[in-house]
């Protein structure tokens, strides 16, 4: 339990700025990210850090030249490398008099229920304990298909998990700039984005280092999912020094600070809306789009004018207007060959046996407004 204005805090940091070119783990990053970890502590916050490194230690670990492609050789080096990921921090945090508490997480701590409230039970009692959390996606049991893909979208989940106050996501820039500061020199920083700020749903330049998964439109995409679940994030420079203890400050100069949302939804329906793997897309009518906006209604077939994509019943569809506009995301009830036949037509047109919502509204999140 929190002390009235102590935080708590996830920091997360990826595999680009953990290793070098070779793929070897940078042991004086890691010395440095745990000191600012160690001061943030003894300043009476609380901290989680969520980590990626493991495939790429495991690289290295192996003496390989190049990260293989496949999947079952990259789960494979996951399992090689987190041990040694783990060692280079518990290293680390013993220097302080701390000590690191390792947890591999998958989507379905997030999906179900039980393993949700189960997952956030262990974290409090690690936090009670007084251990740091080093907390990883488990790369070497995920299921290619149900993963996060990068620890950006599980770091802002874990925010919500543990009701984290701050979020810091740190990268290889010093935020979020108005254009890429590596091609264009005059970029200027962007101190603060607002929770309704069209940036938040902006694409970046999504390709990250050949050591990581993620980039800038990964990050953005993070830091919407936590100001949805009503956390403040910062994006900062991995490689500035005193990064995490400026976004714990509040410091303006330093990082891209986007503001919580006043909007707190449930982490299945935050999964559902950034964090899953879209199957296809569904346009809808003007009618329908004002149904689902203003009334909350489920999606029915009726509204539905196109089909884009092939899915089945339970998979993550997004809803878009003719003119593009995102709506809405959410849990089909109906594949893309039901939707096909049934699109445009009443539900008292439909067959006994024939499916009569294509997204209930409960599966189903508004992102309009």
């Amino acid at each position: 339990m929190q002390d009235s204005g102590n935080m708590r805090v996830v920091v997360k940091i990826g595999s680009s700025s953990l290793t070098d070119d070779a793929g070897q783990l940078r042991l004086d990053v890691i010395g440095s990210l745990v000191d600012q970890l160690a001061a943030v502590r003894a300043q009476g916050h609380e901290v989680l850090l969520v980590t990626s490194g493991a495939v790429a230690s495991g690289v290295s670990g192996m003496g390989l030249t190049d990260r293989p492609g496949d999947v079952l050789s990259l789960q494979a080096l996951s399992a090689i490398g987190q041990p040694r990921l783990m060692a280079a921090y518990a290293g680390a945090l013993a220097r302080h008099g701390l000590v690191a508490a390792q947890v591999l997480l998958v989507p379905h701590d997030f999906v179900d229920r039980t393993q949700y409230l189960h997952a956030r039970a262990t974290l409090e009692r690690l936090l009670d304990y007084g251990c740091l959390p080093v907390i990883n996606e488990n790369d070497a049991i995920a299921n290619d298909g149900i993963r996060y893909g990068d620890n950006d979208h599980m770091a802002a989940l874990v925010s919500h998990l543990v009701s984290a106050d701050l979020l810091v996501l740190l990268t290889d820039t010093d935020g979020l700039f108005t254009d890429n500061p590596r091609t264009y020199p005059g970029a200027v920083r962007i101190a603060e984005v607002a929770a309704d700020d069209p940036l938040l749903g902006v694409t970046a330049d999504a390709t990250g280092s050949d050591r990581g998964s993620g980039g800038m439109e990964s990050k953005l995409a993070a830091a919407r999912i936590a100001s949805w679940s009503g956390v403040t994030t910062v994006i900062a420079g991995a490689a500035t020094e005193g990064s995490v203890l400026a976004a714990v400050a509040g410091d303006p100069l330093r990082g891209t600070r986007f503001l919580a949302h006043d909007r707190d939804l449930p982490a299945r329906k935050l999964w559902i809306a950034f964090a899953a793997e879209e199957s296809g897309r569904v346009t809808v009518d003007d009618g329908a789009r004002d149904a689902l906006v203003t009334r909350g209604t489920s999606l029915l077939p009726a509204g539905v004018v196109a089909v884009d994509g092939g899915f089945d019943a339970g998979e993550v569809v997004s809803v878009v207007t003719r003119g593009g506009e995102m709506v809405a995301r959410g849990l089909a009830l109906m594949s893309s060959a039901q939707v096909t036949a049934s699109m445009g037509r009443r539900s008292a047109e439909l067959g006994v046996d024939s499916p009569s919502v294509v997204i209930h509204r409960d599966d189903l999140v508004v992102l309009a407004r």
